[in-house]
């Protein structure tokens, strides 16, 4: 159901999306968002974020990801010189907890909940990331991304790989990596996206983000890098100010469905993203990100064709590297709420260079 317009003034002008508030439709979620590009404008005198470390050492004896290092359960890790994954040492699922009991009213219910966490780490350097990484060591991250994906995948209904970036995102150690949690359930975010594109397809017969990148390629104005097999936009329904979604052009259901050029060529758009990003402020950004793709485990024998790959990269800075955006209040108690328009953040992200400010300095 579409927001009401009743209260609309008479003679208010020709709507500006730049400068007027509106709503926009998220047909992926099924919700709204509220679009209010002028409040950008306002001073800021509230909190200021504190601008990750410059200064990380290459290895530490003492960093518990580190090659040879020690973690907390007692066991070293071995000298990797690639990818290294090992299970999470403080899992928040495991594969043998009991089943709750029955619930004797329907608004105390539980449901069992097991699964396996591991953590991988993309280079053996404590002071790289991503967007400083090569070509080859990113291909080699996405390549462990779809074995863990097959592997764990083949028992577990839901396979979620995500990173945090940068301490603003609650991550607690600086040194590159990821975790992959696999579920024996489907979490909210994965039966919510199943549900809308399963109905997107019925009642269109093309697949959700599937129509939308083709869309989203013709129009432009939200595009931020394209190259043969992929796009990123900020999407049309963006609630955080630089969020971005990653979208390949063809129809693909799971990470482990890419051919060897599609992982070449997303090793490159996401590199260039990632450098897009930590030029926006001088600063590696901070974000968090995950791979959404059609449901493994039972799931590998039914139709998932209404499901599109896709990746969401969801950065909270704003307007500079220590002033952040807040989803607190109104955006907790009624909707989304964000400050500048979509179109505004993909023409920053796209006008900025797509050289590393960081080797810019190097080179001169």
């Amino acid at each position: 159901m579409e927001p009401s317009l009743a209260g609309e003034a008479e003679g208010a002008g020709r709507f500006r999306a730049s400068e007027h508030q509106h709503v926009r439709y998220n047909p992926l979620r099924d919700d709204w968002v509220l679009v209010s590009a002028h409040r950008v404008k306002r001073p800021w005198q509230g909190q200021l974020e504190k601008p990750p470390p410059e200064d990380v050492p290459r290895w530490d004896p003492k960093n518990p990801l580190c090659p040879g290092a020690t973690r907390a359960n007692g066991e070293v890790n071995p000298n990797y010189e690639g990818t290294f994954v090992f299970p999470n040492d403080f899992p928040a699922l495991q594969p043998d907890a009991p089943e709750p009991d029955d619930s004797d009213h329907p608004l105390f219910r539980a449901a069992p909940a097991r699964g396996v966490c591991k953590v991988m780490c993309f280079h053996p350097w404590s002071d790289l990331t991503l967007p400083l990484m090569s070509l080859p060591e990113i291909r080699a991250v996405i390549d462990a991304w779809a074995e863990l994906a097959t592997e764990l995948g083949a028992s577990y209904p839901w396979v979620q790989i995500f990173e945090n970036k940068g301490a603003m995102m609650g991550c607690s150690n600086p040194h590159p990596h990821c975790q992959v949690w696999a579920s024996s359930f489907l979490p909210n975010e994965a039966r919510l996206e199943d549900q809308t594109q399963r109905q997107h397809l019925s009642q269109h017969g093309v697949p959700m983000l599937l129509e939308y990148a083709e869309q989203e390629a013709r129009r432009k104005e939200r595009l931020v890098v394209e190259n043969a097999d992929w796009l990123v936009v900020v999407p049309y329904w963006a609630t955080w100010p630089y969020q971005t979604l990653l979208l390949p052009r063809r129809h693909v259901c799971r990470l482990q469905d890419l051919s060897d050029s599609e992982k070449d060529n997303l090793a490159s758009i996401m590199q260039r993203l990632l450098i897009k990003y930590d030029n926006l402020f001088e600063v590696s950004f901070p974000y968090s990100m995950g791979w959404h793709g059609a449901p493994t485990g039972p799931y590998l024998q039914e139709d998932c064709r209404h499901w599109q790959l896709h990746a969401h990269y969801y950065p909270p800075l704003l307007r500079s590297a220590t002033v952040r955006k807040f989803m607190v209040g109104y955006e907790m108690l009624a909707q989304a709420q964000r400050d500048l328009t979509p179109e505004q953040a993909a023409e920053r992200l796209r006008s900025l260079p797509e050289v590393h400010y960081k080797k810019r300095a190097e080179e001169v």
